[in-house]
């Protein structure tokens, strides 16, 4: 096995082990929420608990901490000029899907007497959407790191000792 495949597995071992991080985020940032549910249907309140702003609010959460991470990914190393756009679109995205949307219903079921039926619907879409979308931001930021040390390393190379040794001649001697 040669130094390229044990720093393969080290990378992907590594990114294994930031996506259960991604995932433990996620379930810290849901667990207060998963409470509050579990309350409302001790109370009875069953489908109520998708009229109410929990969702939303839980989604915006998501939304901004993947802009942050994005934003991070965007800033984090200057020799990502290539990626920049795409960084840039998956912030766009987040802000136009899910972040601009869930401000907009927790506004509205908050400020409203009657709660659309729709809303039980989209509530859960968006929270599926900035999940899928915190996770992709982390994944994104990992990759494009991963991918700037290979260039790095592969640069690199010749540096490391696989170059074969220079040629010395030596004088004649007179």
């Amino acid at each position: 096995m040669n130094r390229y495949d044990v720093s393969e597995q080290k990378n992907d071992k590594y990114f294994v082990d930031t996506m259960y991080g991604t995932y433990a985020d996620i379930l810290f940032i849901l667990f207060p929420f998963l409470v509050i549910a579990l309350q409302r249907v001790w109370n009875d309140e069953g489908i109520e608990i998708l009229k109410q702003p929990d969702l939303s609010i839980a989604a915006a959460i998501l939304a901004g901490m993947g802009v942050g991470k994005f934003v991070l990914g965007l800033i984090g190393d200057k020799d990502l000029g290539h990626y920049k756009e795409r960084i840039v679109f998956f912030i766009a995205l987040t802000l136009f899907l899910v972040l601009g949307p869930s401000l907009m219903l927790i506004i509205k079921i908050v400020s409203e007497n009657e709660i659309p039926k729709f809303v039980v619907y989209i509530q859960p879409i968006l929270l599926i959407i900035a999940i899928a979308l915190y996770s992709t931001s982390v994944s994104v930021h990992k990759i494009v790191s991963r991918k700037s040390e290979t260039d790095k390393r592969s640069q690199n190379d010749f540096a490391e000792g696989d170059a074969p040794a220079p040629l010395v001649i030596q004088s004649k001697p007179e």
